[in-house]
């Protein structure tokens, strides 16, 4: 009977963490499925219990980051930024978006891809639209940003949620994690910059006026000078004390770096008041903690099922053909589950495949890399990939830009696979030659 009710279960869960009729929260509808998960007997309480120890630190350590963006994104931080990418355009289109696609890939490293989608995309826009140009002269740079948030979302642990939930599953330190990931990221943002450019190159703006654009030059953006500041002086702060952590052995849990950053940015606004906590913390996404703890309970069920034991097999039958097909198998096999079942599900569901495939420990860690890969990368297929894009899709539509799903996901198919199977081979490469 489980076979057949858990998976069930799933899939009712996540209809409504997409679709969320009537408005209802991720939160909400992942707490549905794990309480309907447990009147069924699919899961125990102990096993919540167990759960909301795995992913607590890394859903409040997501959550203390996007409270950090929308600090700084109030102060002008990030407004900042896009007028600087502007100003080294120099009237030249090409120019201008490279500058801005390297923009989101800095932003989604440091600020997480949702940061960088979701508040990099609406200054993008706001900055364009000054040139009163067709919308299909938009579509690569909006495109772009959205895409490349994702891309090139891999280089630190901070980097998206569930790079936080692997490395903390996985037990791979925070430099560790970027020396592995620092030249498979590079490839992904030097491919995302190639694919996007051959794709809408016909559509890029050959030249533009940069005072159209700048309006007022970048300084001039900045609401709070202070909070500013300090943002510069966070970015320092986290790599710093992410080092001293390791170098004396110690394991705090990442969410108190990240909970003390955003305090003392909290701080930092009381000087001039520019910033409205209370408008910072009632938009913080609170409710991904419940979501995380729901989902994973909901994912466990399928676990109990014995449905992870067929991804487990899959893995060994990747590794029967060597380490080049278990790293492109697992990061492909990801990507395809991400696009049909969203990202965060596939992340837990694959990484408690790993774990249990018995595997020796730096072969796990390099594909639980390659889960990451995929579900990173992978959601750009289609739009239900990652709630992000769901959001961002969202955001687009209020502003007056209407991306269709068939548009997207044929944009998807296109622009994903390259940098996909790209990325995977240079991560293979880590593993043979690098470690």
């Amino acid at each position: 009977m489980e076979t057949f009710l858990a998976p069930t279960v799933f899939l009712l869960t996540l209809l409504l963490v997409l679709f969320r009729p009537k408005g209802l929260g991720i939160g909400w509808s992942a707490w549905l499925g794990a309480g309907l998960s447990l009147a069924l007997g699919l899961i125990e309480p102990g096993d919540v219990l167990y759960i909301a120890g795995l992913v607590w630190d890394a859903t409040l350590a997501f959550v203390f980051l996007i409270v950090i963006s929308i600090i700084l994104d109030k102060a002008g931080f990030f407004e900042w930024f896009a007028l600087k990418a502007i100003e080294l355009g120099k009237g030249r289109g090409i120019y201008l978006f490279v500058s801005l696609m390297l923009l989101g890939a800095f932003i989604s490293a440091v600020f997480a891809n949702d940061g960088s989608a979701l508040m990099l995309t609406p200054i993008i826009y706001s900055k364009i639209k000054y040139l009163n140009l067709p919308k299909r002269h938009i579509l690569p740079y909006i495109m772009g940003a959205g895409f490349i948030s994702d891309t090139a979302s891999l280089p630190l642990v901070i980097s998206n949620l569930t790079n936080i939930i692997t490395a903390q599953y996985f037990g791979i330190d925070f430099w560790r994690y970027a020396l592995y990931m620092f030249f498979p990221n590079l490839v992904s943002v030097l491919l995302s910059l190639l694919v996007l450019y051959v794709f809408y190159r016909k559509d890029l703006i050959r030249s533009y006026d940069p005072e159209v654009l700048l309006s007022s030059p970048a300084h001039y953006a900045i609401r709070d000078r202070l909070v500013f500041k300090v943002g510069f002086l966070l970015i320092a702060l986290l790599g710093s004390t992410f080092l001293l952590l390791e170098l004396l052995s110690l394991k705090i849990p990442v969410s108190f770096v990240l909970g003390l950053c955003a305090f003392l940015l909290a701080l930092a606004t009381l000087k001039n008041r520019v910033v409205n906590l209370k408008e910072v913390f009632l938009f913080a996404p609170w409710n991904i903690v419940f979501f995380s703890i729901g989902m994973y309970a909901v994912v466990y069920s399928l676990k109990r099922a014995g449905y992870t034991d067929s991804l487990t097999g899959l893995i060994h039958k990747f590794l029967s053909y060597g380490d080049l097909t278990a790293i492109m198998g697992v990061g492909i096999t990801s990507a395809l589950l991400s696009a049909l079942m969203n990202n965060l599900p596939t992340v837990m569901t694959v990484n408690i495949s790993i774990g249990e495939a018995g595997l020796d420990p730096k072969m796990a860690e390099f594909l639980a890399l390659a889960n990451l890969v995929g579900t990173n990368i992978g959601p750009k297929l289609t739009p239900i990939g990652s709630l992000a894009t769901l959001l961002w899709l969202h955001v687009l539509d209020k502003k007056g830009i209407r991306i269709g799903w068939w548009y997207y996901t044929k944009v998807g198919f296109v622009l994903t696979f390259p940098v996909l199977v790209g990325t995977l081979f240079a991560l293979w490469l880590c593993l043979r030659y690098f470690t």
